[in-house]
């Protein structure tokens, strides 16, 4: 309760090329994303975001919002994008925590869009590696956190939080 408002879901439309020189078609994408800032700004996945023509934001409470890109790093897979929220809107941001004195078997939860439809899903599971090194086409290597919480296609962005609510790494 103490985090969830400071999960968003994310969608994305982007043109394609089809076949022939005149075909194009929008196509969609969805993901999370995880309020950083009381005055907009949302950390997200580079790659839930990249290619994007336009990029929405919905609130927990129902209200969209056109988003803006900020800045991106495809090493670590990592966007900032930010909104302009009404002068009423009192967003929430997450208060930020270090995954530095992690420790293997610590209980944490992921908040998420899995599917792109089913904003707000929480889920929990354990830390199950501290550094896992992954291969990432064409850049290397990265290190992540590694847990057996149940992530989906569309949690990408969202939130990993231990149970204080604090954020603690961004789902991949």
């Amino acid at each position: 309760a103490k985090v969830k408002d400071s999960v968003v879901e994310i969608t994305t439309e982007r043109l394609q090329s089809g076949f022939g020189s005149f075909s194009q078609y929008v196509v969609s994408g969805a993901g999370s994303g995880v309020i950083i800032s009381t005055d907009g700004y949302i950390i997200t996945n580079n790659h839930v975001i990249e290619g994007a023509s336009n990029i929405m934001v919905r609130l927990t409470n129902g209200k969209e919002y056109n988003a803006t890109l900020i800045a991106t790093d495809s090493k670590t897979d990592i966007a900032v994008i930010s909104i302009e929220p009404d002068q009423k809107e009192k967003l929430s941001p997450a208060i930020i925590g270090s995954s530095q004195n992690l420790m293997l078997g610590q209980t944490v939860i992921a908040i998420g869009n899995p599917l792109g439809k089913l904003g707000g899903t929480v889920s929990d599971g354990i830390i199950s590696c501290l550094a896992r090194e992954i291969a990432i086409e064409g850049s290397g290597t990265i290190s992540l956190l590694q847990t057996n919480a149940a992530v989906s296609p569309g949690n990408s962005g969202g939130g990993l939080f231990d149970l204080y609510g604090r954020l603690i790494g961004i789902v991949n």
